[in-house]
């Protein structure tokens, strides 16, 4: 590089700087600077925070999760070069509602999980009614439960062993309907 164009290039480099320099000591470059401070920092959500800056005076406004990011982001805007004073207007917003942060996917699967539970409730008791019931055979009928439906397979020695597990089934608390899948055999 010649001398020419590395004068050239220390000019601008100096002017660049000086530049910078008087950006930051504006309000609108105290702005900048206390917002990338708060931006790259894990314990302020600055999205939430708006800064604004009159004669060197910063104020923060918007919520923080915790003292402690309230306490961070004003220990930013002071520390940050040509801020004279910081007025904090911050206010701790309140916790989130306890299903705020879940997906629809975790619904789901909390609702799969719910349904589960209640699907092998609603077997077990089915099948305890028809073990218990003298005219049902229930260890031959095998019972099965999705969503509230109750499936029952098996085979059967009567039109009359067959209608009782019906309602046996659908009599039982939390069964929204009764598929039909048992067979009559005559032995």
């Amino acid at each position: 590089m010649n001398r020419q164009k590395l004068f050239g290039f220390l000019g601008v480099i100096a002017v660049a700087t000086m530049m910078t320099t008087a950006c930051a000591q504006s309000d609108a470059g105290i702005t900048t600077a206390v917002k990338s401070k708060l931006a790259a920092d894990d314990t302020v959500k600055a999205y939430r925070i708006d800064v604004d800056t009159k004669d060197k005076v910063v104020t923060l406004r918007g919520d923080v999760d915790t003292p402690a990011a309230r306490a961070r982001a004003v220990e930013l805007a002071r520390a940050t070069n040509g801020v004279r004073d910081v007025v904090d207007v911050l206010t701790l917003a309140p916790p989130p509602a306890p299903t705020s942060g879940i997906t629809e996917q975790a619904k789901d699967a909390a609702r799969d999980a719910g349904n589960m539970v209640g699907d092998a409730g609603i077997t077990t008791a089915v099948k305890t009614k028809m073990l218990a019931d003298t005219t049902v055979s229930g260890l031959k009928i095998d019972v099965d439960t999705k969503d509230g439906v109750v499936i029952l397979i098996g085979n059967v020695a009567s039109a009359a062993e067959k209608r009782r597990a019906l309602e046996i089934a659908r009599e039982t608390n939390g069964v929204k309907s009764v598929r039909d899948e048992l067979k009559i055999v005559v032995k």
